[in-house]
């Protein structure tokens, strides 16, 4: 909980009338106005589209400074944890408060290759979806089902939060896997206890009957630290969704499928695509990225460069720093001549030494390399989304579980500013004219 010991306030007047509102600061110098008796003692709301100034609860999970770039999720910082941890131990981190041991990280591990399989009855809902069904849909519509395979959360939700909660981070990357097979026409490739985490996705999405699938140590530790990056991101638009379904008492299941469906927007988690088709139009345009440069700051022209400036950041975003290194360093080890890559590392230099985007705080997001990685592993672009959700699925559990053991959490109630029509008198329809 946020400290709040009334040493501080704040004065409002409304109408020569004074209230004073106690001011909330968090351990890393978070400060919130509490407004919370603002409607009950006042009578007015605030008005804040986006939420873009509303602290809607209190969390011990990711700190994030937009201004200094920092990121940490359970206090230790996202380049330690990228550089030297596996997913599943950050995975671990988020649910758990702190890192695994030895002991720990084994019986983790043990129980995601146990729930690996999905139920056999599931896997003839695949054969229901259009061929050209978007993989996000897909994944929305598996996760919400298994509430129906396993209803145990039903009575209490968080009896069995903890194996319920490693069932789903398991589950997900076999339903994300046999999605793509089942789009692309392949068999599916069912998972093997034998390989790590992100070694067993990597083989059930390229694994075939005729030409089996060698599974890379380098590509493995990319795929890792991507995923890695993606786990946690504070309040944003997919684990505020997460949190809302969860507030009016929906399962795990319906709320992170609530959350993948948030992502699914191409203004939050489609941002990885966008960028991948900036790139493509400006190598089809004979790489003339200046030109692009030149729309982009043209305030008449509707084109925007994707990839560069973040919602909360105000500096670099940490992930962008470590995913550049990654991109370069596994496009090395893979020999992979990508075109992209070229426009992508001569549109970030220029746009860092340009004025009018440093003014504007537009510097490279996590979205602007991570597409090249997922190019490099065989990934296609529509599954850019889905693996932004595998990523982020610890974060969403641990939020979800946060918000149901908070004892001030209440279900989530926007107010509104109407502005439609005053009242109107009703006209039978005989004399409406």
């Amino acid at each position: 909980m946020p400290d709040n010991n009334h040493s501080k306030t704040a004065e409002l007047i409304i109408d020569d009338k004074k209230y004073q509102l106690d001011i909330i600061e968090g351990l890393e110098g978070d400060k919130a106005i509490d407004i919370r008796g603002l409607l009950r003692n006042t009578g007015y709301t605030v008005y804040d589209t986006g939420y873009k100034n509303s602290a809607a609860c209190s969390s011990t999970i990711t700190y994030l400074d937009g201004e200094k770039g920092i990121l940490r999720y359970r206090g230790y910082a996202i380049e330690d944890l990228a550089e030297r941890c596996l997913f599943i131990e950050v995975a671990y981190l988020l649910l758990h408060n702190k890192l695994p041991n030895r002991e720990e990280l084994e019986s983790f591990r043990t129980l995601l290759e146990e729930f690996a399989l999905i139920h056999e009855d599931m896997i003839h809902f695949f054969d229901h979806f259009p061929p050209n069904a978007p993989p996000m849909s897909i994944l929305s519509v598996m996760v919400n089902s298994l509430h129906n395979y396993y209803p145990e959360m039903s009575a209490d939700p968080l009896e069995n939060i903890d194996k319920t909660a490693t069932r789903l981070i398991s589950k997900i990357r076999t339903i994300a896997a046999f999605s793509y097979k089942k789009s692309i026409g392949h068999p599916l490739i069912y998972p093997r206890n034998d390989l790590s985490y992100c070694g067993n996705f990597l083989n059930m999405m390229f694994n075939t009957p005729v030409r089996p699938y060698i599974v890379l140590p380098e590509v493995v530790a990319a795929l890792n630290k991507l995923l890695i990056l993606h786990a946690d991101h504070e309040q944003n638009c997919s684990t505020s969704a997460v949190r809302l379904v969860g507030s009016a008492g929906g399962n795990l299941y319906s709320s992170i499928s609530a959350g993948i469906n948030a992502l699914w927007g191409p203004l939050h988690g489609g941002a990885n695509e966008a960028v991948i088709q900036m790139l493509e139009a400006i190598h089809k345009d004979n790489n003339d990225y200046k030109k692009y440069v030149a729309k982009a700051k043209d305030k008449n022209d509707p084109f925007r460069l994707s990839g560069f400036g973040h919602r909360i950041y105000r500096t670099y975003d940490p992930r962008g720093t470590i995913i550049k290194e990654a991109c370069n360093g596994l496009l090395a080890v893979l020999n992979v001549k990508d075109p992209l890559l070229e426009i992508a590392s001569n549109l970030e230099e220029i746009v860092l030494n340009d004025e009018y985007f440093v003014s504007r705080n537009l510097y490279p997001n996590i979205d602007f390399y991570s597409g090249i990685i997922y190019r490099a592993l065989g990934i296609p672009t529509n599954m850019f989304t889905v693996m932004f959700a595998l990523g982020r699925l610890p974060g969403w559990i641990a939020q979800w579980r946060e918000m149901r053991e908070d004892p001030e959490t209440k279900i989530f109630r926007p107010r509104q500013i109407y502005i439609g029509s005053p009242k109107r008198e009703f006209v039978p329809l005989r004399e409406r004219k």
